[in-house]
């Protein structure tokens, strides 16, 4: 059963674009009748990926410019020129881009959306395990990035650090535990 819209979409308009995204500000109606403005940003679904090994798991450290400081969080990303990609597919390639692992085994965990207060963009997870090791093969945008291996203690101190502040590396690691749990 289809959810009728609460909010309607009466007009929009591309504000800017580039290879990664494009921001639209779109005239809606609300439920009363009365209109306003709503600013949305497009991007491709992307895909967390929780490489398992030993009781912990590989992370990834680089640069993130937006908040101005290096940080660590699970690989992930998308295509470039906002391709869409079979989930899998992309799980296996940026994990091997990242960290030159390639992983034996791919579960998916669950899909989840990163920002839908602003975007539609959603991420796919998956933990990867039975890993051997192979050559990263990084993006340009990623050239300052670090791999390295982190027990769960050591996972759970990055967090209460604040050296892992990715909402969606710590969203796939909910995702983690409640399956663990099972």
């Amino acid at each position: 059963m289809t959810e009728e819209p609460a909010v309607r979409q009466v007009g929009t308009r591309v504000v800017y674009e580039n290879p990664w995204m494009v921001v639209r500000e779109d005239e809606v109606e609300r439920p009363d009748g009365s209109r306003g403005i709503y600013g949305v940003v497009d991007k491709p679904d992307f895909v967390v990926v929780i490489p398992l090994e030993d009781d912990g798991f590989h992370l990834v450290e680089e640069y993130r410019y937006p908040i101005g400081k290096r940080t660590w969080n699970f690989p992930q990303g998308s295509l470039p020129d906002r391709q869409d990609a079979d989930p899998e597919e992309l799980a296996r390639l940026e994990l091997a881009q990242e960290t030159g692992l390639r992983a034996g085994t791919l579960k998916h965990l669950g899909h989840l959306h990163c920002a839908h207060g602003t975007s539609g963009q959603g991420f796919n997870v998956f933990a990867a395990s039975g890993l051997e090791a192979g050559n990263a093969d990084r993006e340009p945008e990623e050239q300052d990035m670090r791999q390295k291996w982190i027990s769960r203690e050591e996972f759970r101190a990055l967090i209460r650090a604040g050296r892992i502040t990715d909402d969606s590396t710590l969203a796939a690691y909910a995702l983690l535990l409640m399956d663990e749990s099972r």
